[in-house]
């Protein structure tokens, strides 16, 4: 039975109040640190502009008992309007330490040109790693990483700047894909290439497209991670890209196959306009497979399709296993989904913008009463497109009490925090 949409409001505050515009990027982790003290931030000079090579942002945190004064940890030229610079704690280490992507003179690398930077927020001390973070460990042993690069011709929106021609990225090498690299030694392997995930349960429409990964999370005991392997033909129209969910060791050992969105593609003929679609068509897909994340009890929520039609799914890091809808009727289309730290109950999610007002609304949804409560409506600039949208991506603070975003609804691009402890505590 479909549940209520309850219009309940939260207070919100928008943090900093210096001339520069804040954001911090994706969902998938949070901003505070662990005492609650200090919430990441990029800071820029601009609320949009077109990415380079060399366009720079700031590195930092605001430190809340200050009267949220911006500290900066650095600068980065490795970064983009949807995923920032992959900023993000390093809770497994001593204090209060941090790192980012950053652009490097180093030729020899594996990825040349990228780097990654471990800050302590406390001495200041730095210290470089060979290979661009994508996601890090919660025991902060280990990091997975990819080529950014290679993001930047698949799927601009998540990857870096780039200036080499697309042609000259190979479809599926065998010698690169999903890195691992110690933290502590900088030491990397290759765990999973792109030749293995195209021989990994493959499929006609894999054959001539080229191949990428994203969405990389680590499970909460970092013993598994998740990732959505993608492939296309067509890179300039993302409605033809095809998805799968897919769950491995670290080492890369014991991939399974949990989905596969692999459709009929009408827009591969030769007449289709790609400039025809929608800024959000894609987010909107029915076949897309979308923002999975852990849960705390190793299980898997993603938007996506499953037995013919498309929900929140929760999976069971098994292949077969049973797959629960969550919210059926009521949570009816993609959006950035996480379950509350310290309360399974509460999931916390958005939508992308509605197509005549605009809007964004941000919502936590009650899985044991099965009620939504929209906490908040957000404009979203219309003349924002993909590459330099921003979405809400709402992050959950570590006491489960509040809730920070990304937003343009205010005609800059700024972070919010919503307390929400009058509806989770009730």
């Amino acid at each position: 039975m479909t549940g209520p949409i309850i219009n309940s409001p939260c207070p919100i505050r928008r943090l900093g109040s210096d001339a520069g515009h804040h954001f911090f990027g994706y969902y998938n982790k949070t901003v505070w640190d662990r005492t609650g003290r200090y919430v990441l931030a990029n800071r820029v000079p601009m609320a949009d502009a077109p990415l380079t090579p060399e366009l720079e942002a700031e590195v930092g945190f605001f430190d809340l008992a200050e009267q949220d004064r911006f500290h900066r940890a650095g600068t980065t030229r490795a970064w983009n309007w949807q995923m920032g610079c992959q900023l993000q704690w390093l809770d497994g280490l001593a204090g209060r330490q941090l790192v980012y992507n950053c652009r490097a003179d180093n030729p020899d690398a594996v990825y040349p040109g990228y780097a990654s930077v471990v800050h302590d927020a406390d001495s200041g001390a730095q210290r470089m790693l060979p290979l661009p973070v994508y996601s890090v460990a919660p025991d902060s042993s280990f990091a997975l990483c990819v080529n950014y690069s290679r993001l930047y011709i698949t799927h601009e929106t998540i990857g870096y700047a780039w200036t080499q021609a697309p042609e000259a990225m190979p479809n599926a090498p065998a010698d690169d894909g999903i890195h691992c690299m110690d933290i502590a030694t900088g030491q990397s392997r290759l765990a999973i290439s792109y030749a293995d995930l195209r021989d990994f349960h493959p499929v006609a429409s894999m054959d001539k497209a080229i191949h990428w990964v994203s969405h990389i999370e680590i499970s909460p005991d970092s013993s598994r991670f998740l990732f959505l392997h993608r492939w296309t033909e067509r890179v300039k129209d993302e409605t033809c890209f095809l998805h799968r969910l897919i769950t491995a060791n670290p080492d890369g050992s014991d991939m399974r196959l949990l989905e596969d969105s692999d459709h009929p593609l009408p827009q591969l003929a030769d007449d289709f306009d790609p400039s025809a679609v929608g800024t959000y068509d894609y987010e909107k897909s029915e076949y897309q497979i979308s923002h999975p994340l852990w849960c705390a009890d190793g299980r898997i929520i993603v938007w996506g399709p499953h037995a013919g039609s498309i929900h929140y799914h929760r999976y069971t890091d098994a292949p077969g296993a049973p797959v629960e809808v969550i919210g059926r009727g009521i949570l009816t289309e993609n959006g950035h989904m996480s379950f509350s730290p310290v309360d399974a109950r509460w999931l916390l999610s958005d939508t992308y913008p509605d197509p005549d007002t605009h809007e964004r609304i941000l919502f936590l949804y009650d899985t044991r009463d099965n009620v939504r409560h929209d906490i908040g409506s957000f404009y979203a600039d219309p003349n924002l497109k993909k590459e330099n949208r921003c979405d809400l991506h709402p992050r959950w603070s570590r006491d489960g009490q509040s809730v920070c975003i990304d937003s343009v609804h205010e005609h800059e691009r700024q972070m919010y925090v919503l307390d929400v402890s009058g509806i989770v505590g009730a």
